[in-house]
């Protein structure tokens, strides 16, 4: 089952965040991927806009860095979709270096062919 990294809190402050980031939580993430977690998903909390490109840019880069492995994020608070997110992904072989924001409240059934 895909692993959950939760991360957070951190900054309102986009600067501050990511270099929070990139300072303290970066190399417990990366020594996790070299100990063989695969796939591995990254928890971020909601945050404003301006936190998407550090955020989007650092999945990507350890996907590619760690590639084969897999490894994505999600940004939410909600438990419930969360757990929806990490079981769509386990079954999403090919997806990687991707940012998804969820919102639990909004959205419907997930709909699969039989």
């Amino acid at each position: 089952m895909n692993e959950l990294l939760h991360l957070g809190p951190l900054s309102d402050d986009a600067l501050e965040a990511a270099a929070d980031f990139h300072a303290r939580l970066l190399p417990g993430i990366e020594a996790t991927l070299s100990g063989g977690a695969d796939p591995l998903t990254l928890v971020f909390l909601p945050a404003a806009y301006e936190h998407r490109a550090w955020r989007l840019a650092a999945v990507q880069g350890l996907a590619r860095r760690f590639a084969p492995s897999r490894v994505n994020a999600v940004e939410s608070d909600e438990r419930d979709a969360v757990a929806a997110a990490q079981r769509w992904l386990d079954g999403a072989g090919g997806v990687t270096g991707q940012l998804l924001p969820l919102n639990g409240t909004g959205a419907g059934g997930v709909l699969y062919p039989s």
